[in-house]
């Protein structure tokens, strides 16, 4: 496995600390009973809103007169193994790099066994509602995203 934006595996690996489980639904399913392509990014999806109320960062954003929100710029996923209905999954969420307004967030699935099945990364910008622009992370904020990298 190979993915452009792991230098090396292990130590990648070890950087994750929080996941979220999941169970891989009959309807999240093809016809052979393989886990659907497009599913892994709604994993991803739930992951990471779970990741961002443990680090703190949900409530302003959930507070309907807030006045920033998080968008997904762009992700990808890898997949490294077959995963089938039924499975139980840990889907592991980190920050990997900070920005002004954006962070680069990656992930990575695995199964009972502990073997990866999956990887990706995304980024995602806090925009200002009313612009639509690119709203720079307070200091609070990006010192909350430097603690979850220890």
């Amino acid at each position: 496995m190979k993915a452009s934006y792991i230098e090396e595996i292990t130590s990648w690996e070890q950087d994750f600390s929080f996941y979220s489980e999941v169970s891989v639904r009959f309807s999240e399913t093809d016809m052979y009973g393989h886990l659907n392509n497009t599913v892994t990014f709604a994993y991803f999806e739930y992951a990471r809103i779970e990741f961002f109320k443990h680090i703190g960062l949900m409530n302003d954003w959930l507070n309907p007169k807030g006045e920033k929100i998080p968008v997904v710029a762009d992700l990808q996923c890898d997949y490294v193994k077959q995963v089938f209905f039924d499975e139980t999954l840990r889907i592991y969420v980190k920050a990997n790099t900070i920005g002004s307004s954006s962070v680069d967030i990656h992930y990575m699935g695995k199964n009972k066994k502990g073997e990866i099945v999956f990887t990706g990364r995304g980024s995602i910008v806090q925009i200002d509602k009313k612009t639509g622009k690119g709203s720079k992370w307070t200091e609070e904020e990006r010192e909350v995203f430097q603690n979850s990298l220890n």
